[in-house]
């Protein structure tokens, strides 16, 4: 078996490729199957509220047929530990070795990979490490083409509110680069509160957005939609962020009764200098050689708010080590506020920013009670300052 380690990505790739896209999973549990013996080879998501694991019922099966998904909750589970390690775990079994391997594509934790084999070396930990990275890869194109992956991360019923809320984020929560690493996370209130995060990556720019849309529920879907689509349209027209923040203004003040605060961003991936506008939003929390502050933005006007406006940019300069927290007021408001944000934070600063999104995100829940009457958001920038042109990774992921 171990002269077979080697996994044949090329084979897998263009067999999946050939394969429909809500059968492409297969087409990698078949490969497993064939060159290892391997047995109950599986695929489990995360759901999109990050507390469960779906197994993806294989092609063909009466499971899938009826449409079920095994659910298992995270906390506290092998699956949860191997997506905050980011890092393969073995357990012996009757019959073999079972392990498990993270699926994720540049940081984006997107589920795991479940097998049991007759038995693991480091030349199986690799093909099937090598698995799971061509099965990200594939997920990831694939899910443009069917509901089947998108459907399988569904734990609950969907609003149209959050329905609308769910398309205008990023499909990936999560990006490393040599730069950078970022992560985003939303909680939405029982009502959703319209609290959106954008981020782009350019040859030489990082653009990012956080953004609060007033209002609940559908009301606030339909202005977040129009904040978010106005300034994705003025930044993919190469408009700078000053004309950005003004388009997103005009869209509200012209198509909608509503305002939406906003924090925008534009860095300089070379030297780190980055731009800045706040529209009435909180501060971000800047992290830099262990202390954790406010960053005293001058504030401006909400965009589509009833009244003359004038947006200013502000600038700073980012350094290596760097971590800079985006929040949402829902982060801060009412019983949120009990929460001290700054101090975890600090205690947080070795963490992935997927980490420190999760902290932060579940001491919020835990002030309130698990009943959020705002949407709390959360967006983590790690700089790194990179001239390695190489990605970088934490937990060991090589995905």
């Amino acid at each position: 078996m171990a002269g077979d380690a080697g996994l044949g990505l090329d084979e897998v790739l263009r067999a999946a490729e050939d394969a429909a896209p809500v059968e492409s999973v297969d087409v990698v549990a078949r490969n497993l199957e064939k060159r290892f013996s391997a047995a109950e080879v599986s695929f489990l998501f995360v759901d999109m509220l990050g507390h469960e694991a779906v197994r993806l019922p294989r092609a063909g099966t009466a499971a899938q047929a009826r449409g079920e998904a095994e659910r298992i909750a995270l906390a506290g589970s092998v699956y949860d530990r191997v997506l905050r390690s980011q890092r393969l775990h073995q357990e012996d079994v009757e019959g073999g070795c079972r392990l498990v391997a993270p699926v994720t594509n540049r940081g984006d934790c997107i589920g795991v990979l479940e097998l049991i084999v007759p038995y693991a070396d480091d030349a199986v930990h690799e093909a099937v490490g090598r698995a799971a990275h061509a099965l990200a890869y594939i997920v990831v194109t694939d899910r443009r083409f069917t509901d089947l992956y998108h459907r399988g991360r569904r734990t609950t019923t969907m609003s149209l509110a959050a329905e609308i809320q769910h398309q205008l984020l990023q499909s990936a929560s999560c990006c490393e680069a040599a730069h950078f690493t970022l992560a985003g996370g939303l909680a939405p209130a029982d009502e959703i509160g319209g609290d959106t995060y954008d981020y782009a990556l350019d040859q030489d720019t990082l653009h990012l957005s956080i953004t609060d849309a007033m209002g609940h529920d559908t009301a606030s879907a339909l202005l977040a939609t129009l904040t978010v689509n106005a300034l994705r349209g003025a930044r993919r027209a190469g408009h700078s962020i000053l004309d950005q923040a003004y388009t997103a203004h005009r869209a509200l003040s012209r198509h909608a009764r509503g305002m939406t605060t906003g924090q925008l961003l534009r860095v300089q991936l070379v030297t780190g200098a980055c731009e800045l506008i706040n529209a009435g939003h909180p501060w971000p929390l800047w992290l830099r050689e262990g202390r954790v502050e406010e960053l005293p933005l001058k504030v401006n006007l909400p965009f589509g708010v009833p009244a003359r406006v004038s947006y200013e940019v502000q600038r700073l300069r980012l350094e290596p080590g760097d971590r800079l927290v985006l929040l949402t007021d829902g982060m801060r408001e009412r019983r949120a506020a009990a929460v001290d944000l700054p101090s975890l934070v600090r205690d947080s600063r070795d963490e992935h920013p997927r980490e420190v999104v999760r902290v932060l995100t579940a001491a919020v829940l835990d002030a309130c009670g698990g009943s959020l009457a705002d949407d709390a958001t959360t967006l983590v920038l790690d700089w790194h300052g990179s001239r390695s042109g190489q990605r970088h990774t934490s937990g060991g992921s090589n995905t």
